[in-house]
């Protein structure tokens, strides 16, 4: 008996249970969401509930690995997704226009999903080997071409959202690791002249024979609409338009729960996925759309606080990269609903129906309750 009770000790012991009952309370925003947008109960709302359902036990499983085994196998972790990814490149399975799937014969993956969690791993565990405060400029460039090979490919495939979700975790765990941010400001300016130049030009840019040179036409294309989406209102710009109209339609009340019309009546494309915002802020209002902001917030400070707390470098690079890509997944997904970033393809985090971008969820939420409930060890 006293065998059962320790068992059950240790399988609740890591368990956060303030960041799992954030988790929980999205999960039931996100399932009363979805219930809205599909009009009712059908086949995706059934399968969003499982999804949540394998995230979730993703969670646990992750949460209960031993302290030290992540560490371990993370180098292992990355070389695997990085091969699966040069695969993609010369075997993928090519579908609607892009390359990022790899055919096992009884089954489909999309390496570049690994890669979100792969890439912190490594770096994090590459850069607690180097010790701490010690970092030289060699460090920072190994680590820089350790997060750019892999991203380079999931673009190159082309992915441009995943490959943002990628470098944007990658880059939390080079800065967490004492990247300086005086080294940052060329680059914030370079970004702040570079969207002056777009927004100013926006006409000369945009014409069809001007060639971007770094960007596929339709990257190109989907900037020249985030600039303008009027240029093509039944066409890329549909998308951005209907979406804004149902978010600014739903005033500071919003409609009512399932009372959205631009959802109900077809306007909002993709209503379930990436723009599922925009059915919850048009039924909720801004007062809704301002809490939910609140909860992804909590969850977010939450994660931050358990990487605060880490009692190894490790688990406080990890910690702290998985919290800012949960926030990335967070602002990207709402920039490009509200029309101030392209759309790119990044889901709601436990809003956007979807079982891979879940499962990846999982996995995060794992490591950040795994870290949390992690003893001192030495680095």
């Amino acid at each position: 008996m006293s065998l059962i009770i320790r068992a059950l000790q240790r399988l609740f012991s890591v368990l956060d249970w303030p960041l799992l009952l954030l988790l929980v309370v999205l999960a039931l925003v996100g399932m009363a969401t979805m219930h809205s947008a599909v009009g009712g109960t059908d086949w995706r709302f059934a399968d969003q509930m499982r999804n949540f359902l394998l995230a979730f036990v993703a969670m646990w499983a992750v949460a209960l690995l031993p302290p030290g085994w992540v560490k371990r196998w993370a180098p292992a972790i990355y070389a695997v997704g990085l091969a699966l990814l040069v695969a993609v490149f010369f075997f993928g399975v090519t579908s609607k226009g892009a390359t990022r799937w790899l055919d096992l014969g009884v089954t489909r993956i999309q390496p570049s999903e690994m890669m979100k969690i792969g890439v912190p791993l490594m770096l994090a565990w590459y850069l607690q080997r180097q010790g701490s405060g010690t970092f030289r400029v060699r460090d920072f460039f190994v680590a820089g071409i350790l997060l750019l090979v892999p991203a380079a490919f999931i673009i190159d495939q082309p992915d441009l959202g995943t490959a943002l979700l990628v470098l944007a975790s990658g880059f939390c765990v080079i800065y967490f690791a004492g990247f300086s941010f005086r080294l940052l400001a060329p680059v914030v300016l370079v970004i702040v002249v570079a969207i002056g130049v777009l927004v100013s030009l926006e006409d000369r840019i945009c014409q069809p024979d001007v060639d971007w040179v770094l960007l596929h036409d339709y990257q190109k294309y989907r900037v020249c609409v985030l600039l303008n989406p009027g240029t093509d209102p039944l066409g890329k710009g549909f998308h951005t338009i209907q979406s804004m109209i149902a978010v600014g339609s739903g005033g500071l009340y919003g409609k009512g729960y399932m009372q959205g019309t631009q959802s109900h009546l077809d306007f909002i494309p993709e209503r379930t996925t990436d723009f599922i915002f925009a059915v919850f802020a048009e039924e909720f209002g801004l007062y809704g759309a301002v809490a939910l902001l609140i909860l992804y917030s909590l969850v977010v400070l939450r994660g931050l606080t358990i990487a605060v707390r880490a009692p190894t470098q490790f688990g406080r690079l990890l910690g702290g990269a998985m919290s800012m890509m949960f926030f990335v997944y967070v602002f990207v997904n709402i920039g490009m609903v509200s029309g101030i970033l392209p759309v790119v393809g990044v889901p709601l985090p436990f809003m956007s129906y979807g079982g891979t971008a879940l499962m990846t969820l999982g996995v995060v939420f794992g490591l950040l309750m795994g870290i949390g409930a992690q003893q001192a060890e030495p680095d």
